[in-house]
């Protein structure tokens, strides 16, 4: 990938593009243990696309996470959080952001886990245009509880900082 223009403003071409799946993840960090230890894992994506329209402001965004695919490389806490205690994967399958506006470095939009839709910010750290598409590096932070995860409190962190890497590809 020839990197064109590196910075946190830059701006793509507009149109459509697919997010690489393949080349893209989900990091997240969190603390168990009564918030004495920390945890750091990934999740996959399923798929996604970003639209850059002009006005910015009117671009959108929808990703979809594989919830099964929670890995922190522990099996027991992997297999317990997947489980009806967490996640519920068997249930719930996917995870969801769209967005619904841009405004600067931030996209607002809508975070949908085990059934529940909460609003949510992803704070754009870097974008990276790209001879084919872009890079993107973005976070936001989640309250688990907020959308019904209420299992060992406590022992398993209430928040969770998600960094998501993605590579979009013009489609």
């Amino acid at each position: 990938m020839d990197a064109t223009q590196d910075d946190v403003t830059a701006t793509p071409a507009l149109g459509r593009y697919a997010i690489d799946t393949d080349a893209s993840t989900i990091h997240f960090r969190s603390r168990h243990l009564f918030g004495l230890l920390p945890v750091k894992g990934t999740f996959a994506i399923n798929s996604g696309t970003v639209d850059v329209a002009e006005p910015v402001g009117e671009s959108a965004l929808r990703v979809e996470i594989d919830a099964a695919s929670f890995h922190t490389g522990n099996d027991h806490r992997d297999g317990d959080v997947k489980s009806a205690k967490f996640l519920d994967t068997d249930k719930h399958p996917v995870i969801t952001f769209a967005a619904d506006g841009v405004e600067g470095t931030a996209i607002t939009g809508r975070i949908t886990a085990c059934g529940v839709e909460k609003p949510a910010t992803l704070q754009v750290q870097r974008t990276t245009v790209t001879a084919s598409g872009f890079t993107a590096r973005a976070t936001t932070r989640v309250d688990r509880t907020e959308f019904g995860v209420t299992g060992s409190p406590g022992m398993a962190g209430r928040h969770l900082d998600l960094t998501l890497e993605v590579v979009c590809v013009r489609s």
